[in-house]
């Protein structure tokens, strides 16, 4: 009986911490149409599968108003490494102007995803979660100047991250 205390008063305790973090901000509004397609990860704080990727593409295809279809690919610990797909599903969630999905590995478990940052050409985006885990900078190119690169990461910085997490993703395209 102590033992279920003690964990009910840390899991309490860890509860009353995380809701302590201001909300994400995410953007506005996305465009779904236009967010569509290809995106090169050019950095991540990776979640297990993705630790050692290489090559990472991320690519977007609207099914419905509300429901994306998504590939995610990467060449497993080098160029020349297993190439490994992941096909999770995304659901737009209502009233939050496309920003906010739920992407489903495995049904019927979503994980939290939040379009964070987006620049207005929908060249650059940054994916984040409210739990501040896992982030992905993505591209519309395999390579961006480093500069924007540090901008980006900037802002993850503000936005609460560890950027000390950050690992960036090799891309190398013929």
């Amino acid at each position: 009986m102590l033992v279920v205390f003690v964990c009910a008063a840390l899991f309490g305790l860890m509860a009353c911490a995380a809701q302590q973090r201001p909300p994400i901000h995410t953007v506005d509004r996305v465009n779904l149409d236009r967010f569509m397609g290809d995106w090169y990860v050019i950095a991540s704080i990776p979640t297990s599968i993705e630790e050692n990727a290489y090559n990472a593409v991320e690519s977007y295809e609207l099914e419905g108003s509300d429901t994306v279809q998504t590939t995610f690919t990467f060449r497993e610990g080098g160029f020349d490494g297993e190439r490994k797909t992941y096909r999770p599903t995304g659901y737009v969630r209502e009233g939050t102007g496309n920003a906010v999905w739920g992407m489903e590995f495995f049904w019927p478990i979503k994980m939290d995803y939040r379009v964070i940052y987006l620049d207005e050409e929908y060249s650059r985006t940054i994916i984040g979660r409210q739990k501040r885990d896992y982030a992905w900078i993505m591209a519309r190119s395999p390579q961006i100047p480093d500069a924007e690169y540090q901008h980006l990461v900037d802002f993850l910085r503000e936005e609460g991250y560890d950027t000390t997490k950050l690992r960036k993703v090799p891309q190398q395209w013929e």
